[in-house]
């Protein structure tokens, strides 16, 4: 199995940037987790990082060749991008969105994301642990659809 992991715009500031809501931990820090996670379940990860909405729907797209599925934290892109949506529904892979931070505990815009409505989950507030969560899910999903056929 294989899985994209897209950071969006500002992640590359993990570790530094408002540590009160995001926590100390850097975006490589996280990505070897998620690495060590992946290793530990049997999936292979691709790990990308864009500060563009252009370079996201491009990995987006690209993965409908080779990925399983996509765990994604589109930042505040969440918010607003109908082309990221447009992405993540055109490429028919199963996807979960995450947030390092509690998107609902904080201001009333982050609130609403247009990407939840096509992906089959969202995780919120768990810190760096959502990433891992999702990995698993997407693995066990596989598993289970598998099974069915």
């Amino acid at each position: 199995m294989k899985i994209l992991v897209i950071h969006g715009p500002n992640l590359n500031l993990l570790g530094s940037r408002e540590p009160h809501i995001y926590g100390i931990m850097t975006l490589d820090e996280i990505n070897d987790m998620i690495i060590k996670k992946a290793k530990e379940i049997g999936v292979q990860v691709r790990i990308v990082h864009h500060n563009s909405e252009g370079g996201i729907i491009d990995e987006i797209q690209n993965a409908r060749h080779w990925a399983n599925g996509i765990v994604i934290n589109a930042g505040a892109y969440t918010h607003y991008s109908i082309a990221i949506r447009d992405a993540l529904c055109s490429v028919d892979l199963p996807a979960v969105e995450v947030h390092v931070s509690n998107t609902f505990s904080r201001e009333k815009f982050r609130h609403k994301s247009v990407i939840s409505p096509v992906v089959n989950g969202v995780i919120v507030g768990l810190g760096p642990y959502g990433y891992l969560y999702a990995l698993d899910y997407l693995v066990n999903t596989a598993k289970v659809n598998t099974a069915k056929r």
